[in-house]
């Protein structure tokens, strides 16, 4: 069960003693065998089946406040919970039960020329904070990742979603005694809202890393408030260039997939470039097909010509299309030269995430894999593979589109760091 906070105590002082204990939980943690551990994962998934009434009820509290509160549908759906999405949380924790532990891990190693040996291990970072929104499966999936990893987590996990939450990391935390580990391995500030998240991003010593998982306001807050490392994640600006090598059918079927298939998640393409060779003839194909599909288009001049042509509506593209992550069935179009004009409007307007090329000419697609900097290029692939599951890594913890440490899905391996063993026989340096 989750612990009480002790009202005589501020908000700083609340998270900062939440902190205390997980650390103090992470230090068994990290010496827990890869048995223990997956012991544990499928006592979490056993006890989310058996509490899947419980849980389901708690988000109906969070539905019905949602829907009084006038939040969107597409919003509303992320946050349900029902008996079939709980039996799938619950695959999926068993899906990590079978990954290999990436802990212990000889990432390299080496024996000088004076007999010494060196090896760099993987080791569990120790204390995560994660900061989420309206995601309960969220709550579970970050839980189990750092379980398996090594590493005790400090959940926040938003207002929306608070019933829901609380009723899973209770499970969690009654699971992990159940096997023996410490139920703190499994916290949350959830009731100390706003102010707590402050708190969490400024307990430097305590949490060994945060990750930020959600909107563009919330990730730029953690960014620009927090004094504990941050991997930066997700804002999904994706692009995919059609280039006038390309398979045409196919290539309207991948860009239908990367807007419709969920056009509220992070992978979800945002802009579609065609190459101009492709004007007259495919691009008002696609922009009937995008139409077709319930998509409201903001088009650059020529593309706008495609679309008078085709005979459907469209807007004049805007800079706030270019740099939109639209979270639904919008998507800008832009009609470019070269697939290197491709590259310098994606330089100038993607968030990094992941941007796609189609295309059969094999020097287009090697230019782009190497000139476009972001953390996943797909080569005649929707945007929408990039996931840690269809990267066969389990769960994510989120998907990081900066460059230090983890880049793109960040699944077991990107939650450890390295630890260099020196083994000698006396040896001394001279």
């Amino acid at each position: 069960m989750t612990l009480a906070a002790d009202p005589a105590l501020s908000v700083q002082d609340a998270v900062l003693a939440t902190c205390r204990r997980a650390k103090v939980a992470s230090r068994p943690l990290r010496v827990a065998t890869r048995a223990t551990k997956d012991a544990a994962l499928l006592a979490v998934a056993d006890a989310l089946e058996a509490a899947t009434e419980r849980i389901v009820a708690a988000n109906g509290e969070d539905l019905a406040r949602g829907r009084a509160e006038g939040t969107s549908e597409h919003l509303l759906d992320r946050l349900a919970l029902d008996p079939a999405r709980v039996a799938a949380i619950a695959a999926a924790v068993r899906e990590v039960a079978a990954l290999p532990d990436p802990v212990g891990e000889v990432v390299r190693g080496s024996t000088l020329p004076n007999g010494l040996r060196l090896r760099q291990l993987r080791v569990p970072m120790g204390v995560l904070g994660v900061v989420y929104e309206a995601r309960p499966n969220v709550t579970v999936d970050v839980a189990v990742l750092a379980l398996k990893s090594g590493n005790a987590v400090v959940l926040r996990g938003g207002s929306a979603a608070m019933s829901s939450n609380t009723v899973l990391v209770e499970v969690v935390r009654g699971a992990l005694e159940s096997v023996g580990l410490p139920a703190d391995a499994v916290t949350s500030i959830d009731e100390h809202g706003r102010d707590g998240v402050g708190a969490l991003l400024t307990a430097r010593g305590l949490v060994d890393l945060l990750v930020p998982r959600g909107g563009a306001d919330l990730i730029q807050r953690v960014v620009r408030e927090a004094t504990v490392p941050v991997i930066e994640t997700g804002v999904g600006n994706c692009h995919v260039y059609v280039d006038a090598s390309a398979d045409l059918a196919q290539a309207v079927d991948v860009v239908l997939n990367a807007k419709t298939s969920r056009p509220s998640v992070c992978n979800a393409a945002e802009t579609v470039l065609v190459h101009s060779a492709l004007a007259a003839d495919f691009l008002p194909t696609l922009l009937t097909a995008l139409h077709g599909a319930g998509v409201v288009l903001h088009a650059d001049e020529r593309s706008l010509t495609a679309a008078r042509a085709a005979g459907v509506p469209a807007r004049a593209v805007t800079d706030e299309d270019w740099a939109a992550e639209f979270h639904g069935l919008e998507i800008a179009v832009g009609v470019v030269d070269s697939v290197q004009e491709a590259v310098e409007h994606i330089g100038r307007w993607s968030s990094a995430h992941t941007e796609a090329v189609l295309a059969t000419d094999v020097r287009v697609t090697d230019y782009f894999c190497a000139a476009v900097d972001s953390a996943v290029v797909a080569v005649n692939a929707s945007t929408r593979f990039t996931d840690g599951g269809e990267f066969g890594l389990g769960a994510e913890v989120g998907i990081s589109t900066q460059k230090l440490h983890a880049r793109g899905p960040m699944g077991l391996a990107e939650l450890t760091t390295t630890t260099w063993q020196v083994l000698g026989d006396g040896h001394v340096r001279v």
